[in-house]
């Protein structure tokens, strides 16, 4: 199996801006959210059992999930928030595995908001954090989700601490600064993990 970098960092933190990066050098990106997407799609077995534990107004006019009501739902009951990462998290291992065993570039980008808070940082060989101030998280949250200020600050409180991320941090992206920036660090990265895969392949 291809040497495993783990990206994470809180919400609204640039995670799939770095990942886009690390993409632009052929490097395979297996993304949790966007897996997490897939799995909830209309008629598979993940949204049936959401329809049947929170009926059909979870639902779009179109037939596919309310992401909107089942965010405001999960962050208000944290038992329900429970039940859904027990059906969620398993089938999104499973997915990612799969996609582990048929990368081929030298190294794989696995991206997981919650790698710390799932206890699974020992799936990966490295783990890259990205930090930056809780005012830009909630700043790019609120502009991209087009959610309320206390819904981010909710997620935020649920998440790891930066302190609790840097903990098991092997690298640190500092995302508060200018997308070149950014650039800059990652092409340093992907030059150091090359080197790193390479000497894991022998």
């Amino acid at each position: 199996m291809p040497y495993v970098v783990a990206l994470t960092g809180g919400i609204g933190s640039g995670k799939s801006t770095i990942a886009n990066i690390f993409a632009k050098f052929n490097i395979t990106i297996i993304d949790s959210d966007v897996i997490a997407y897939e799995i909830v799609k209309p008629g598979s077995f993940a949204l049936k059992e959401i329809i049947k534990r929170y009926g059909c107004s979870m639902l779009t006019e179109h037939g596919s999930l309310s992401r909107s009501s089942l965010r405001e739902r999960i962050f208000q009951y944290n038992e329900e928030r429970y039940w859904l990462n027990n059906l969620l998290h398993p089938i999104i291992n499973i997915k990612t595995q799969e996609l582990k065993k048929t990368a081929k570039s030298p190294y794989i980008l696995w991206v997981v908001p919650l790698l710390i808070e799932q206890r699974i940082q020992y799936q990966a060989n490295r783990i890259l954090v990205v930090n930056v101030r809780e005012s830009v998280q909630l700043k790019r949250t609120q502009t991209r989700d087009n959610v309320k200020l206390t819904q981010v600050e909710k997620i935020i409180a649920i998440q790891a601490t930066p302190n609790q991320r840097m903990a098991f941090a092997d690298d640190i992206i500092n995302n508060t600064g200018t997308i070149q920036n950014t650039f800059l660090q990652v092409i340093k990265l992907h030059k150091f993990y090359i080197k790193l895969a390479k000497i894991k392949r022998g």
